[in-house]
């Protein structure tokens, strides 16, 4: 009897054991300050689909956006000397005129507070193009504005891929085509320094680099092409048009109201 209790201790020990050692594993993604209870903390309900945190801070993202880059697009045609500063400007003002009635269409569905005025760092840029004139002009122009369309390109990015919010999706989607008419225009004016961008990133990276390793001098045998087998009937067109090239017309504008 002795022993038949014993070995119950031991097998009732265990299985509290396990249980102890299984039931933060169980858990985990309903405690405090996990990423899953932070999103769920962070987001409400409305009738486009859960809006979370990060959705609103993109409405916030592309409101700023127009806030301090329309105003600089303006000075660009008024003040830059060379006609392809001139035409980035252009499409700085239309694009962000376009993208802040969306957006503001979009906040004031969903009942998210838009900010008036740029950021202070913003101002700041504003403050720097205004001074500067000439070739000095033109370089901050492109070089300033280049680097924060690059960033809130990622970050688009990121919200049109994890939103549950009908509403955000569609925003992201028309900011994301916005943003890169952008960039190619910053880039088209040949000022933008690559290399400063590049080290800037690699200055905040943590990650070591993967992928294939360097080019020895040798070229490696070519691979072959990714294309359907048998006799398959598409009726789809690609994407892109010729390598390197983006749709840079101008967005169409919905009557107002």
């Amino acid at each position: 009897m002795r022993r038949i209790n014993g070995t119950a201790l031991i097998i009732a020990a265990l299985v509290v054991t396990v249980g102890a050692l299984a039931f933060p594993v169980w858990s985990y993604a309903d405690r405090s300050g996990t990423g899953q209870a932070n999103l769920n903390a962070s987001t409400v309900a409305t009738q486009w689909g859960p809006l979370s945190a990060a959705d609103r801070d993109l409405l916030v993202k592309v409101r700023l956006a127009g806030l301090w880059e329309l105003p600089a697009g303006q000075q660009a045609i008024e003040r830059a000397p060379s006609q392809a500063i001139k035409e980035a400007g252009d499409h700085l003002i239309v694009g962000h005129t376009d993208l802040d009635r969306r957006a503001r269409d979009v906040a004031a569905k969903l009942g998210v507070a838009l900010p008036n005025q740029p950021t202070e760092q913003q101002q700041g840029w504003l403050r720097e193009l205004s001074a500067a004139s000439g070739q000095e002009y033109e370089r901050k122009f492109a070089n300033l504005l280049r680097n924060a369309h690059g960033k809130v390109f990622a970050a688009i990015a990121e919200v049109r891929h994890t939103t549950r919010n009908t509403l955000i999706r569609q925003l992201a989607s028309d900011a994301n085509q916005t943003v890169l008419d952008h960039i190619t225009m910053l880039e088209a004016t040949g000022m933008v320094d690559f290399d400063a961008i590049a080290n800037e990133a690699a200055g905040k990276a943590t990650a070591s680099p993967s992928g294939p390793p360097a080019p020895d001098g040798n070229l490696p045998p070519a691979p072959a092409p990714a294309q359907p087998t048998g006799d398959v009937t598409v009726t789809s067109r690609p994407s892109p048009g010729a390598p390197g090239t983006v749709n840079t017309n101008r967005p169409e504008v919905p009557p107002a109201g």
